[in-house]
């Protein structure tokens, strides 16, 4: 096992994994920009070095001053956690070649599946299905045009390096075709330096549905059930649960074994997520994508299956087999998630940096864990994501996690700043969210406009 390991990241993940470490017995080495001097992970964690200004592209994203603070505290292994450079292949190749264990799959597995194109056309070779699209990227908004007139709109266009909602847009017919090609590829360009873009056949509403993986170095490769995440406002998650109740024991296992599949023929190591769209019109599903990370939203499924994800990453990279076989899995009750950020819905969710002047976060009752970076006093600083906590809650059926979910969004009180924590509530109180009657259509086109009509 490790000695001590460096958190390359910030905010409730670099605080998540450091208490995973320490269960573990591992010191922890946390790594900070300027604005975070006094983020709670920069103090939680047995030491800490300061890796840049404020802006992320010359700290928590710049590879050399990471590994030199890696080499200098004499860092064994780096765990990326989710975001900046936690699917950055370059970056897990460099590790390896000075010696530090990257905390996640390979380089280049991560090339392989992270560049989309790639990923899809690994997937058909292993018999996986996918979304019918292009064969391989698109370069050119007339080239567009051929491909999304073969397979006939509505159509998708993706960015072949993309990830967190950008350089995607839905185009419902020939006339707006090139000016979303030029403005997702733009974007894709400015985000990921790469502004080739690929073609999917547009399935929706469906149900996004993503299975929970793990690989140990011998190749024994498990899932650990489905998480629903159909609930998304412009293509980036709200709200997550496990298991789906769009999902039955035939099809879960179905779904299940198919992303082992994925997950094997690639030679995936460590945790992973295969993403899938189902078209609950016909029961078929099809591959999306795979998140070769740990991903936001894995604490529901450490709720129901009662295993620790982190920990389990750290022991695979420090060369221990799982301990767990399929067999072992088995799904209890339900948890749901709701990510708490500091945006404002009432003026289209724009960012609310500032000062907590005070917070209390729900606590008490058995299945409720909060994920959180924050404390009374702390400012949230405008240079990263506005995610600031996440609530989950266990219970032991659907309706007992949402009634848990709507007493802690109840409880909970963050002053000082805005957060969307009402619009948390009134979601997980709507009608369609009760009776799980919803898919990935429903937020943004029935939920939302009723909701701001309210404003």
């Amino acid at each position: 096992m490790f000695r001590k390991i460096l958190i390359a990241n910030r905010g409730e993940i670099a605080v998540r994994i450091i208490r995973a470490a320490r269960e573990l017995g591992i010191s922890t080495v946390a790594v900070y920009s300027t604005a975070d001097k006094e983020a709670l992970h920069a103090l939680l964690a047995d030491e800490a070095i300061c890796i840049g200004p404020a802006k992320s592209t010359d700290s928590y994203l710049n590879i050399n001053a990471i590994l030199s603070a890696a080499v200098l505290t004499e860092a064994e292994a780096i765990h990326p956690g989710f975001g900046f450079l936690s699917e950055n292949a370059k970056f897990a190749t460099m590790c390896e070649e000075i010696g530090i264990r990257f905390i996640g799959p390979s380089g280049r597995v991560m090339d392989l599946m992270g560049d989309k194109i790639n990923a899809r056309q690994q997937m058909m070779a292993a018999g996986v299905p996918v979304i019918p699209g292009s064969e391989g990227e698109v370069l050119t908004a007339d080239e567009a045009v051929l491909v999304a007139d073969a397979i006939g709109y509505p159509i998708m266009l993706k960015a072949a390096a993309g990830g967190g909602g950008k350089g995607i847009r839905k185009v419902e017919q020939k006339a707006d075709l090139k000016e979303a090609f030029e403005s997702a590829s733009s974007e894709a360009k400015a985000a990921f330096g790469n502004g080739a873009m690929y073609i999917e056949k547009v399935i929706y509403p469906a149900r996004h549905i993503e299975v929970q993986i793990l690989a140990d170095q011998k190749g024994h490769t498990i899932h650990l059930g489905e998480r629903d995440c159909s609930l998304q406002r412009n293509n980036q998650k709200v709200l997550e649960e496990s298991p789906s109740v769009a999902i039955g024991p035939s099809l879960r296992k179905a779904i299940g074994d198919v992303a082992v599949r994925a997950a094997q023929f690639v030679g995936y190591e460590n945790a992973g997520t295969i993403e899938f769209l189902l078209d609950e019109s016909s029961g078929n599903f099809y591959f999306m994508e795979m998140n070769t990370r740990v991903q936001v939203e894995h604490p529901v499924t450490e709720f129901v299956t009662g295993v620790d994800i982190v920990k389990e990453q750290i022991r695979i990279a420090a060369g221990l087999d799982l301990a767990l076989s399929q067999e072992d899995i088995v799904l209890k009750g339900h948890a749901i998630e709701c990510r708490i950020n500091a945006e404002n819905p009432a003026h289209n969710f724009a960012p609310s940096p500032g000062k907590i002047s005070n917070l209390y976060l729900p606590s008490g009752g058995v299945g409720l864990r909060v994920d959180s970076a924050v404390y009374p006093g702390y400012t949230i600083p405008p240079y990263y994501d506005s995610m600031i906590a996440k609530i989950i809650v266990h219970g032991e059926n659907r309706f007992d996690a949402l009634m848990k979910m709507q007493r802690a969004l109840y409880e909970l009180e963050i002053d000082g700043i805005v957060t969307n924590s009402e619009f948390q509530l009134d979601l997980i109180s709507s009608p369609n969210v009760i009776t799980g009657d919803y898919d990935t259509a429903f937020l943004m086109e029935k939920f939302l406009p009723n909701y701001q009509a309210d404003q």
